[in-house]
């Protein structure tokens, strides 16, 4: 499972950057996307993946006892959804202002700050 994860962790950061480095804006705010997904799958698969353990501990316990799932990576990960979930929104209202002033997506051809006359 953990091999798995990390071939797909792999996967993921190295489309997202593919896709950041394209001429395209919608493409960066994909390549954003798929990095916040990555980063994730990072922080759970660091957390040791564990099936149908819940993370909190026995009634009438003082400890844990093994096996049982980490809770801290899965706080993590949810405030990193939040948090690349603001990020892409940001961005995509950005990408389509950039848009509407310019009228391309392209990098390339935005050559100028100026606004067109």
């Amino acid at each position: 499972m953990e091999v798995l994860l990390a071939v797909v962790v792999g996967v993921l950061y190295a489309t997202g950057f593919y896709m950041i480095m394209r001429h395209s804006i919608f493409k960066l705010i994909l390549g954003l996307g798929l990095l916040g997904h990555a980063a994730n799958l990072l922080i759970f698969s660091i957390g040791r993946v564990t099936r149908g353990v819940p993370p909190v501990m026995p009634h009438g316990h003082d400890v844990l006892t093994p096996p049982y799932a980490d809770p801290l990576p899965q706080a993590f990960i949810l405030t990193a959804i939040v948090i690349g979930f603001g990020v892409q929104a940001f961005a995509t209202v950005l990408v389509k202002r950039a848009y509407q002033t310019v009228g391309t997506d392209n990098f390339d051809e935005m050559i100028s700050t100026d606004l067109p006359s």
